[in-house]
C-alpha cells in the first residue's frame, strides 16, 4: 500500500470516527450547552454516563489495538501508549480548561458537534478556543526562548 493510499484511508477513518463522535454527542444531547451547564451545576448527571461509556469503549479499543502489534494499521507508524507525568501544568491546565468549560458551557469536541444541531452562536466560543490555544503557544515559546537565553548567559 502506498503512502498516498494509506493517507487517504487514514483520513477516511478519521472522518468516520468524527461522524460517529458527533452523532453520539447529538443523540446524548451533550452538544447542547444548557445540558452541559446542568451537569456542571449538579442538576443532571447524564454526562457522567456518556463520558463513562466512552471511556470504557475507548479503553477496550486501545487494549485490543495493543494486542494486534506495535504498528498503527493505516499509517504503519509505531503504536503505543504515551505516558504523561502528573505535574503542575496538568493541574493548572485543568483548572483553566474547567473555567472555560464552565463559562461557555461546552467542551471543545461538543462545541463542534453543537454546530451540527444548529447552535451557531457557539462559533464565538470556538474562536475563543483557537485564540486561547494560540496565545498559550506564544507564551510557551517565549518562556522557552527566555529560558534558553538565561541558560546560555550562565
Amino acid at each position: 500500500m502506498s503512502d498516498e493510499e494509506r493517507g487517504l484511508g487514514f483520513v477516511l477513518l478519521v472522518v468516520v470516527g468524527g461522524l460517529i463522535f458527533g452523532f453520539g454527542l447529538g443523540v446524548s444531547n451533550m452538544a447542547r450547552p444548557e445540558v452541559v451547564l446542568d451537569f456542571l451545576q449538579f442538576d443532571d448527571f447524564g454526562l457522567v454516563f456518556v463520558m463513562g461509556g466512552a471511556a470504557v469503549v475507548t479503553g477496550v479499543v486501545f487494549a485490543l489495538a495493543e494486542t494486534f502489534g506495535n504498528r498503527a494499521p493505516l499509517t504503519g507508524r509505531d503504536y503505543g501508549r504515551r505516558l504523561k507525568s502528573f505535574d503542575k501544568n496538568v493541574v493548572v491546565g485543568g483548572v483553566i480548561f474547567g473555567a472555560g468549560w464552565g463559562i461557555s458551557g461546552i467542551c471543545p469536541g461538543a462545541a463542534y458537534a453543537s454546530l451540527g444541531v444548529g447552535n451557531y452562536p457557539i462559533l464565538v466560543a470556538i474562536g475563543g478556543m483557537f485564540v486561547g490555544a494560540y496565545l498559550q503557544g506564544l507564551w510557551r515559546a517565549r518562556r522557552a526562548d527566555h529560558a534558553a537565553r538565561s541558560t546560555s548567559a550562565d
